[in-house]
């Protein structure tokens, strides 16, 4: 892939403190790349960076083959769209052909731009409205209208959803996937939202601490994250410390205390492990029925500790020797007749077991 934003070596201080370490990181022509990660991770400070609002302490952040720039030719390649839209105090129309009247352009080509802009996101009826009574999701929609209109090679976007209610941040990534989609314009995302990324992103860059630990296509970095810390903030709830016991084939006999796990993948016996396994993934069953004839190979006396409302479904925390929680639908747990201190079966296959290799757990393990 040919790639657009070259970052090397890149070190933002605030004071003595490091806020921000990064090796190498290339942004390619035509993605979507998201940042990831919880607040203070740097995502913020790393978009800024590359915007040009922010000098770093160590390193650089180029346009590849484009190593002399000025501050203005970069800063003209680039365009922006913040949490807040930022408007000025005049029309829609006005607020979107800003940039392009700075820019020199005739008024013929800013009426062409602005009105295709305003189509595209829906906002032709609010032009002549002034900006100061737009709704929070309309004034958001003016913003990423009057950022694509520029039409720089790069558009930066931090976290521009955030502060709208869900059902206009699903309107409003519903139209930015399509348009996207529609441009290929390269686009730096920054969110804490799993949800987003998996909806817009092509590759998502998993920031913490002001380190990147994983970067990859979205779906796959979901699928097989590759550090315990990763597969948390990627809804991993199960992240079990274990020792490879047993090796047939392509399944896996691993011990974490008393309990014995099968997990498919390729690891030579003593290898130190973390099982990861997500809570929609565990099926539970009654203890005081026979479990229907399954497939899975995982299936784990329990009991119930706890019962919390999550969302539409209902999260079950148990204890079966190692802590393991589960996500059931509530006709299911009024069907089952979950309750605290309820013996269930948690029942899982192995192919749902992500396995990361893990090093200097062992006596974690033994002391289990």
């Amino acid at each position: 892939m040919e790639t657009l934003l070259e970052i090397r070596g890149l070190v933002m201080k605030a004071g003595k403190t490091s806020i921000l370490d990064l090796p190498s990181l290339d942004v390619y022509k035509n993605e979507v790349l998201i940042l990831l990660g919880p607040n203070g991770a740097g995502k913020s400070t790393l978009l800024r960076a590359a915007a040009g609002l922010m000098k770093p302490s160590a390193g650089s952040i180029r346009f590849a083959g484009e190593p002399h720039l000025t501050d203005l030719e970069y800063r003209r390649k680039v365009s922006t769209v913040f949490q807040s839209p930022l408007l000025l105090s005049d029309t829609v129309s006005n607020n979107i052909a800003t940039g392009l009247a700075f820019r020199g352009l005739s008024k013929t080509e800013i009426r062409e731009r602005v009105d295709h802009w305003m189509d595209l996101l829906h906002i032709t009826r609010l032009k002549d409205r002034q900006a100061k009574v737009l709704s929070g999701g309309e004034a958001q929609r003016v913003s990423l209208a009057r950022a694509f209109c520029l039409e720089t090679e790069l558009i930066l976007m931090d976290e521009p959803f955030s502060a709208v209610d869900a059902p206009t941040r699903q309107e409003l990534l519903e139209d930015l996937r399509n348009i996207l989609s529609k441009t290929n314009q390269t686009c730096v995302y920054v969110t804490h939202d799993i949800d987003e990324a998996l909806t817009i992103g092509d590759r998502v860059a998993v920031m913490f601490g002001g380190h990147l630990h994983q970067i990859g296509p979205v779906q796959n970095t979901f699928d097989h994250p590759k550090t315990p810390e990763v597969a948390a903030f990627m809804g991993v709830e199960n992240i079990i410390p274990g020792v490879v016991t047993g090796v047939k084939e392509d399944v896996l006999t691993i011990r974490s205390g008393n309990v014995t796990l099968e997990a498919s993948g390729q690891l030579q016996a003593g290898s130190n492990v973390f099982v990861c396994l997500r809570p929609e993934d565990i099926t539970l069953y009654s203890a005081d029925e026979e479990i229907r004839p399954s497939t899975a190979r995982n299936r784990l006396l329990c009991r119930i500790t706890g019962m919390f409302n999550h969302g539409s479904l209902i999260r079950i925390e148990m204890d079966a020797g190692i802590k393991l929680v589960a996500l059931v639908t509530r006709p299911s747990v009024e069907e089952l007749g979950l309750k605290v201190d309820r013996n269930v079966y948690a029942v899982f296959k192995a192919s749902a077991v992500h396995l990361l290799a893990a090093r200097g757990i062992a006596s974690v393990i033994q002391n289990q």
